[in-house]
């Protein structure tokens, strides 16, 4: 449908059906100063790291996403909300929420997924690979994306909704 916003939901549900065919994901994990990515291949089997951006002015961060999702051909985005421990949501999820809104400028359908403990599991699986802190610093937030992704791509292909 001409005109038509793209799906922004925190449904697993809603996104798969916005996504019948599958399709290759973006995750992302928004911080403050940098926005971590991660992959998945079109079954949505599994999830790994991608670059870890500098964040910028929006429109600089937008080109830069929109070079990844046409490289890899790219059909959702499921970007990491960060809701307090009681599921509640915060000033950190309102930001996440507009910055989805932000980025449905390139069409994409958005999966918004709690992201509750990614970055504690994303350091935990680092340090398990007896990685350095400087380079689990360096990318702790593609790790967390990929944790997000995984735990929304499960959900999807798995249907635990």
């Amino acid at each position: 449908m001409a005109g038509t916003a793209p799906l922004i939901t925190a449904h697993a549900a809603e996104f798969r059906t916005a996504l019948p065919g599958g399709g290759a994901l973006i995750g992302l994990d928004l911080g403050t100063q940098t926005i971590g990515t991660a992959f998945c291949d079109a079954g949505w089997r599994f999830a790994s790291p991608g670059r870890t951006l500098k964040r910028g002015k929006f429109g600089a961060d937008k080109a830069l996403l929109d070079a990844l999702i046409q490289e890899r051909a790219v059909r959702g985005a499921v970007i990491g909300l960060p809701l307090n421990m009681d599921g509640s949501a915060g000033p950190r999820a309102q930001a996440s929420r507009a910055y989805a809104r932000n980025l449905s400028v390139l069409g994409l359908p958005i999966l918004l997924w709690d992201e509750r403990w990614s970055t504690a599991d994303a350091e935990r699986g680092l340090i398990a690979q007896d990685m350095s802190r400087a380079r689990r610093a360096q990318r702790i937030d593609s790790a967390a994306a990929a944790v997000i992704l995984q735990g929304a791509i499960d959900a999807l292909a798995g249907g635990f909704i």
